[in-house]
């Protein structure tokens, strides 16, 4: 699906509309965009891809070409001196994660990125980047209900714009696709949702071995909210399920209960069999770990969790996927 060049012209110069002049040192971020005081080096790249999207979403018709627009910015960002936005370092973790865990002046960070966005929507409006097209048009319905709950703690995310955000110029067609299902807040499951895909996409086997990506990147992003969680005193978790379409190949990787489910020619076809504590593998998984588990209205971990597996469950240390369960 090809993008109108006129279009698109039309979608940088209502945002240029908006967006007038560079933001000062001083100057809020714009328009309700959500800042962060205070972020990892690791997780600069998902956040400001998530800020962008949400400030993009009712400013650039084409997702199309709000991805590539993001994708340019964080690229400029990222490829200037970053660590001069360096905060403190994190004096526990081991010297060679020292880069990975230094934290960053989110603020200063998110400005920085706000005005490279402004000079490449000005540069393209006057000359417009050749944009590739998806190969594909994928039919996409979303469903969420919140029940009975105070609040939302379920996000999910879905990228048929995947090359195009994170600059993937090979010529395989890739699509991506997740749930989470928080529990105890909303935090694990939105921090899920804003950074396994970009573990996905800078996995160092994205294009060798996508399933070694999807399912390494859980790993890597469970870690990552371990350390938020530490140093910000959050309390949640998440189970996800993800899917990663690389040409005709379907990957799924996931943790804990939630599940996909691929139906072909009416048929329910069985994917994956989800982690629960009834599983006798499971169970046996736990105890070996030192936890328990038990039956309480239904069959729980440690008296507390119905799911075996979550990212940031505190009673699930070890998380790790097998081979068998965590990519087909």
């Amino acid at each position: 699906m090809a993008l109108p060049t006129e279009a698109a012209r039309g979608s940088l110069g209502s945002l240029l509309r908006d967006f007038p002049s560079p933001l000062g040192s001083e100057d809020p971020l714009p328009w309700g965009a959500r800042g962060s005081g205070v972020l990892s080096r690791a997780e600069a790249p998902g956040e400001l891809a998530e800020l962008a999207g949400s400030f993009l979403g009712g400013r650039v018709a084409s997702p199309l070409l709000a991805a590539a627009l993001i994708h340019a910015a964080i690229d400029e960002v990222l490829q200037t001196d970053i660590f001069a936005f360096k905060k403190q370092n994190v004096e526990e973790e081991e010297e060679e994660d020292q880069e990975k865990f230094s934290l960053l002046d989110g603020s200063s960070l998110q400005r920085c990125f706000f005005n490279k966005l402004r000079d490449i929507a000005c540069e393209w409006q006057k000359q417009l980047p050749s944009l590739r097209p998806l190969k594909r048009f994928l039919l996409v319905s979303i469903h969420a209900i919140r029940n009975i709950r105070r609040k939302m703690e379920d996000r999910h995310v879905y990228l048929p714009e995947f090359n195009q955000l994170f600059g993937l110029l090979d010529d395989v067609d890739r699509a991506y696709f997740a749930v989470f299902d928080g529990h105890g807040g909303v935090d694990a499951a939105n921090y899920a949702a804003t950074h396994l895909h970009v573990n996905v996409a800078l996995h160092k086997e994205i294009h060798k071995n996508p399933a070694e990506a999807l399912k390494g990147s859980f790993q890597q992003t469970d870690e990552m909210f371990l350390f938020k969680a530490k140093r910000e005193r959050l309390r949640s978790g998440t189970t996800g399920v993800s899917a990663l379409i690389v040409g005709n190949k379907l990957h799924i990787a996931w943790v804990g209960d939630s599940q996909v489910m691929l139906v072909q020619q009416g048929k329910a076809v069985t994917l994956m069999e989800p982690h629960k504590p009834e599983r006798e593998d499971e169970r046996m998984r736990i105890e070996a770990l030192g936890g328990c588990v038990t039956y309480m209205d239904c069959w729980r971990v440690n008296g507390t969790l119905a799911v075996s597996r979550a990212i940031a469950s505190a009673c699930l240390l070890n998380f790790q996927f097998q081979d068998e369960e965590g990519s087909r």
